[in-house]
């Protein structure tokens, strides 16, 4: 079993699975989370571990019952099939596909059809009023900005002054996957499922638009426009959309310099730029 387990997860996976052999290792190695493919008695299954600091895998587990389940029915997203919270570490069912990011599925509307289609499955779920929620939202974005970051400061400071005399009305809230773009859905033979439910949460709905709009629905509006088709009516309101794009750039560019990932803190200084504009 692979190394970066710790002594807990290593004998967790080894009780449930005593002949687990890793096939491959599919981490993205920019956080402590170990993802690994696994295969034991003949079956193919996923391992996913995270460190003692992670605080996503906790979102996933509380995802899975309620909100990831009815996509997992359908075979749309993987069934949880154990957990260990403590040890911090679940198995799941092995989803079969490639990843959509970098391949030809990335640019065909079709994909961003059913991506809207399996969105929109999820955020019908459940509904509830929040009147905190743009408040707590604005002020991670401006927690973002007082961490270290390679953002101009002429920048910083107009969208701190921004965020800082938003409105924060009540809003309507939503089960939200939190990273709903391509490096999470698979294409098996034409088909999408969805991945990675580790920034599960309650949000309003456009939020899980902002990825996409910052990068493939920017180079090429039909992708959008396929995505809605499937989704159904756009429910993005102009001026809470332009709050949202401003607070995930603001996100985007300090994470990734927190991360060491150069190429997405780029494209969050040139989703800043953007999303500036826009005010």
């Amino acid at each position: 079993m692979d190394e970066r387990l710790d002594a807990a997860q290593r004998d967790w996976v080894e009780d449930l699975l005593p002949d687990a052999d890793v096939v491959q290792d599919m981490s993205w190695n920019l956080v402590d989370t170990t993802v690994l493919h696994v295969r034991a008695g003949g079956r193919d299954f996923v391992v996913k571990a995270a460190g003692p600091d992670d605080t996503h895998l906790p979102r996933e587990i509380s995802a899975h019952p309620a909100y990831v389940a009815p996509l997992a029915a359908t075979e749309q997203a993987a069934r949880l099939l154990d957990a260990n919270a403590a040890a911090r570490i679940i198995l799941l069912e092995y989803l079969p596909g490639t990843l959509v990011l970098g391949t030809d599925a990335e640019q065909r509307p079709d994909t961003y059809r059913q991506a809207g289609e399996l969105l929109s499955r999820l955020h019908r779920l459940e509904a509830r009023t929040d009147a905190g929620y743009e408040a707590r939202a604005t002020a991670r974005a401006l927690h973002w900005l007082e961490q270290p970051n390679r953002v101009d400061a002429a920048i910083a400071e107009r969208a701190r002054s921004i965020l800082s005399s938003a409105p924060a009305p009540p809003v309507d809230l939503v089960p939200t996957h939190g990273d709903w773009h391509p490096r999470n859905w698979l294409d098996d033979h034409g088909t999408v499922r969805a991945i990675d439910f580790g920034r599960f949460a309650f949000r309003p709905a456009s939020t899980d638009f902002v990825r996409l709009a910052a990068q493939q629905w920017r180079e090429n509006p039909r992708l959008e426009a396929a995505f809605f088709e499937g989704y159904g009516s756009d429910p993005r309101d102009p001026d809470r959309w332009h709050l949202d794009a401003l607070r995930e750039a603001v996100g985007t560019a300090c994470w990734a310099y927190k991360v060491g990932d150069v190429p997405f803190e780029k494209q969050g200084h040139r989703m800043l730029a953007e999303a500036l504009a826009a005010f």
